[in-house]
């Protein structure tokens, strides 16, 4: 099938004459095709069409320095031409790998190829991969077991804006698989019924298509009894006991080809396991220990008793019997073994216990002070310094158990204890035993002291607030509760000496301070610890120094006199001023004398006459004078004789 594509132009012209045509073809306005022509029409052709053909076309016509463009034409092609699928060898080995190449000739990526794997002893196998850029693909199946004959087929698939088409099956491509060698075969020489004492012989085999570099082994529960490399055989041989009975594999290899054959070995019992019974299996020291080793059905066999460690046993005795005067060192694992034609075969291992008796424990403390204090938690250690473990170990304060450890080596047992009430008993023993069958051992009695913290501190004086100067003052310091001796400090706010410091075997103290100054006003506060090592801080005291009251009274006195001598001056000097305020009178002659209120005086025997000494005037006392001062006071008569 083809495509043929025509573009027809119609020219107007004047006159008859020759006119050349250009004419492009696009498609998805890609230049396909141009040609030029005197004709007004021209023919593209496109064969064989592909899938890839599909797309829009246009054509333009350019004439006379003049362009025309044809309109849009949708084409579109269905279907895609048959895949070719090619491998790379016809031939391969099992365990390689199968490489093969689809190819869609004159047709334009992306694509979609689709591989498939088809062998007559497995379902088939499918793979996928897609080709951006090209119009073929690879890829590569492995070879597997039992893979003879392959066959394969790929297909591709094509997507677009005009759609999705897929192709039709390639061409089925065959290959031949070729075993490297043969599936093993796995066979034994030993008799039908295999006893133990009997030899085994387990032989491997496989046929080799030619010379491989195989590995070729035998293994039993994931155990590799024997192997070889580059041969073709492998044999495993043993004297048969009962852990030879079970599933035997023979497995060849060669890269990742991997082939298995398993057969299954039955091995008869020619004796039972023994039996070691032991006396007693936890006893004393120096206490009779007995060990007897038999077999069910009583076959007549050779013992031997071993006891263990090390690992391969130390040898005690041949015989079915043993017996001896049991101490610690015999402590460990017994076992019995038992031979018969030339089979061995081991009891049970049997655990002995020998226990030397607990030594009187030794309590103490774990920080070495026999003090506690109340609340904390006091660690206290027990510990036998002989004696087999496991040692229980039991503390007790006064009658009361606290608690009990196992402790399953030579070392101390821990306990914790936490006092929380002052009057709780404080007097601590612990107890040792073991399975031993002597008494149990007790320690020596110990007593901890039990140390209160200081609480509830608080500061007081007298007189409280405010001392005169010169005075004393009593500072008490007061804790609540404390075990003594309690430790007091005074101290002033700021200042790094103590004022006070005493330990005394009471819960207060009074310390006066004697002579305060003004340099003694400040904050003071008291401290006070004990052996807990905690210390409290009381409050902050505010003292004042006042003036003493002699030093008032004579301020008060110096204040009087100050007044006094105030009220002096002012009055002498009021005094002063106002004899400074009295006029004197000028008189040309002799001056009448009047009163304030210009009234004159009466005349008869009362009318008299001053005569001042030389200056020869002479007036009535009805005369008035004006003075000569000009400040004269209005109210008040001023005379001058």
């Amino acid at each position: 099938m083809s495509i043929e594509l025509t573009c027809i132009v119609d020219v107007s012209k004047s006159t008859s004459f020759q006119m050349q045509h250009t004419f492009l073809f696009y498609k998805d306005d890609n230049l396909l095709h141009n040609t030029t022509s005197e004709q007004n029409r021209t023919r593209y052709k496109i064969s064989p069409a592909r899938f890839a053909d599909s797309g829009i076309y246009k054509c333009i016509v350019e004439a006379n320095m003049k362009t025309k463009s044809s309109n849009d034409l949708e084409v579109q092609v269905k279907g895609l031409c048959q895949p070719k699928l090619t491998a790379l060898k016809s031939e391969v080995t099992e365990g390689e790998f199968v490489t093969l190449r689809c190819e869609v000739p004159e047709e334009m990526p992306p694509f979609i190829f689709l591989f498939k794997k088809m062998s007559s002893n497995q379902h088939p196998q499918e793979k996928k991969k897609q080709e951006l850029k090209e119009n073929f693909a690879s890829v590569e199946f492995p070879v597997e077991e039992r893979d003879r004959i392959l066959r394969f087929q790929c297909v591709a698939q094509v997507h677009s804006i005009f759609g999705s088409e897929m192709s039709e099956p390639s061409k089925m491509t065959i290959v031949t698989v070729v075993e490297p060698f043969s599936h093993p075969k796995l066979t034994s020489k030993s008799p039908w019924n295999v006893t133990e004492g009997d030899r085994i012989d387990i032989v491997c085999t496989t046929i080799l298509a030619r010379r491989y570099e195989i590995e070729i082994l035998i293994q039993k529960d994931k155990r590799i009894l024997n192997s070889t490399r580059g041969q073709n055989s492998v044999t495993y041989s043993a004297v048969a006991t009962m852990e030879h009975n079970g599933n035997y594999t023979c497995k060849v290899e060669l890269g990742r080809v991997s082939k298995t054959t398993s057969m299954n070995i039955v091995v008869a019992e020619l004796f039972a396991k023994p039996i070691l019974t032991p006396s007693l299996t936890d006893l004393d020291e120096n206490e009779r220990l007995s060990l007897w080793c038999h077999i069910n059905g009583s076959p007549k066999a050779n013992f031997s008793i071993v006891k263990r460690p090390p690992e391969n046993g130390i040898l005690l005795k041949t015989s079915s019997n043993f017996t001896i005067q049991a101490q610690v060192d015999d402590t460990g694992s017994y076992v019995c073994r038992a031979e018969i034609k030339g089979i061995i075969k081991e009891s049970n291992p049997v655990q002995i216990t020998v226990y030397a008796p607990v030594s009187e424990p030794v309590l103490s403390v774990a920080n070495s002070s026999m003090e506690m204090v109340l609340g904390e938690t006091l660690l206290l250690r027990c510990q036998s310094m002989f004696g087999t473990p496991p040692i229980n170990y039991t503390l007790f304060r006064g009658n009361r158990l606290i608690d009990t450890i196992t402790v399953f080596n030579n070392t101390y047992a821990e306990f914790r204890d936490r006092q929380t009430k002052l009057n709780s008993l404080r007097e601590y023993r612990c107890e040792a035993s073991n399975r031993h069958s002597h008494a149990i051992k007790s320690s020596y009695k110990m007593n901890i002291t039990v140390i209160a913290p200081v609480t509830n501190i608080s500061f007081g004086s007298l007189p409280h607030g405010e001392v005169e100067d010169g005075g004393d003052i009593n500072f008490l310091c007061v804790v609540g509760e404390g075990s003594l001796p309690i430790n007091f400090t005074i101290f002033k706010q700021n200042e790094q000496t103590p004022l006070f410091y005493e330990s005394k075997m009471e819960t207060r103290i009074l310390w006066q301070k004697k002579s305060l100054s003004k340099q003694d006003a400040g904050k003071y506060f008291c401290e006070a610890s004990n052996r807990a090592l905690v210390t409290k801080r009381s409050n902050l005291l505010t003292v004042k120094v006042v003036l003493a009251s002699w030093q008032k009274g004579f301020i008060a006195l110096f204040v009087l006199a100050v007044i006094a001598i105030a009220a002096s001056g002012f009055w002498w000097c009021w005094r002063k001023k106002e004899k400074g305020k009295h006029p004197s009178m000028e008189m040309s002659g002799s001056t009448a004398v009047t009163n304030s209120t210009s009234e004159k005086l009466p005349s008869g025997p009362n009318h008299f006459t001053e005569v001042y000494p030389g200056s020869g005037y002479i007036e009535d006392c009805e005369n008035t004078v004006k003075p000569t001062d000009e400040n004269k006071d209005s109210g008040e008569n001023r005379h001058s004789v």
